[in-house]
């Protein structure tokens, strides 16, 4: 977008861009790299990065969907962390989830 000329692109679409790009980067990788601090991540050889960045990615918009109420992705970790029954019954994976399917 800004490389186009003046004719193409007006201050305002340059601006929406802009804020479209910043929204994603501080709704996705921001969440993801603070939470997992994945810029410091060893994984480096093979699929490997890219499979753990979309299970990362996957357990985020999980928790973004399922936290009703819950404002920060890191609370909510903290939360579940080392509750395997919790984690179970968020994504009710048992039929005795104590969580209640919506319907």
């Amino acid at each position: 977008m800004a490389s186009l000329d003046p004719t193409h692109a007006n201050a305002q679409q340059v601006l929406a861009a802009n804020r479209e790009h910043w929204t994603i980067e501080n709704r996705c990788h921001y969440v993801i790299d603070w939470n997992d601090d994945e810029d410091r991540s060893c994984i480096r050889t093979g699929y490997g990065p890219k499979n753990v960045t979309r299970m990362r990615r996957f357990a985020v918009g999980v928790l973004t969907i399922l936290s009703k109420g819950i404002t920060s992705i890191a609370e909510k970790m903290a939360t579940i962390n080392r509750n395997t029954r919790m984690v179970f019954d968020y994504l009710r994976m048992t039929k005795n989830s104590t969580r209640q399917a919506a319907s």
